[in-house]
């Protein structure tokens, strides 16, 4: 087998069992295990669905679901945020070691959230259909922009994880941010309720576009704007190419700094 094909699956091999851990020790001691990436989305849409659908009444139709579905894509987004972050700096053990391909961590970081999305899905499906939905044909495009998402979020991902072994006030900075760049995001609200004054700043937020685009697909049961998926797509490329390549050069100081 040539070098690099080798390198390819040893990569490979050490990225399923790096996700294994990451996902044995995210739930280690849960008597609930797993069942708590599908009950935490399910508590915050019951809250959200009673202060804004009992409390101040926002009138947008299956109300639950449309939180539900925002709440998935913005958790992931949130969470991948979050762990990239650490990713390196919290395995100071596995990056000493010579040869390790610290790059693994990130893409781990990212998708270990996914798969609490992925086993959330099939309830979110269950709600669609009990509030009088139906999953059309457009649900096939939903793959698509679980990668869009996925890519966007590993370019972010890249970034975060290569400044924070330098600049360890990264997370903090991160934690406010997400907290406010939170309530500017429709997770809780149609981004049709935003003065018109203020549209073209959510239309800054990538996010914005990757929860309506999530809602067409799953409740209006409608492809999503190809326009849309082609500007998130370019996006992808320009985050995905600043965040390696800040990854890269930040790498080689890792030990040192760590």
């Amino acid at each position: 087998m040539p070098l690099t094909r080798r390198r390819l699956v040893h990569t490979r091999d050490l990225f399923l069992e790096l996700l294994v851990r990451e996902m044995k020790l995210r739930y280690e001691r849960s008597s609930l295990g797993m069942l708590w990436a599908v009950l935490t989305p399910l508590l915050q849409m019951a809250i959200f669905s009673f202060v804004f659908g009992a409390v101040f009444r926002v009138d947008i139709e299956r109300y639950p679901a449309f939180i539900f579905t925002g709440l998935l894509a913005w958790n992931w987004f949130r969470e991948a945020l979050f762990s990239s972050a650490g990713a390196i700096v919290n395995n100071r053990e596995l990056v000493r070691q010579p040869g390790f391909p610290t790059a693994v961590l990130p893409i781990v970081a990212v998708t270990v959230p996914l798969l609490d999305l992925l086993a959330a899905l099939p309830v979110l499906f269950v709600f669609l259909v009990a509030s009088g939905g139906s999953l059309s044909p457009a649900v096939l495009a939903l793959p698509a922009l679980l990668v869009l998402q996925f890519l966007f979020l590993q370019g972010i991902g890249f970034l975060l994880a290569g400044l924070q072994v330098t600049f360890r006030d990264v997370q903090h900075l991160l934690n406010v941010s997400l907290t406010l760049l939170f309530y500017l995001t429709p997770v809780f609200y149609s981004p049709d309720m935003v003065p018109g004054w203020a549209r073209t700043v959510y239309g800054l937020n990538p996010m914005t576009h990757f929860l309506v685009s999530y809602r067409h697909i799953l409740m209006d049961g409608t492809m999503p704007d190809w326009r849309v998926l082609l500007v998130i797509a370019v996006l992808d490329a320009v985050v995905l190419r600043i965040g390696w390549t800040t990854f890269v050069r930040a790498r080689f100081a890792f030990v040192e700094e760590l």
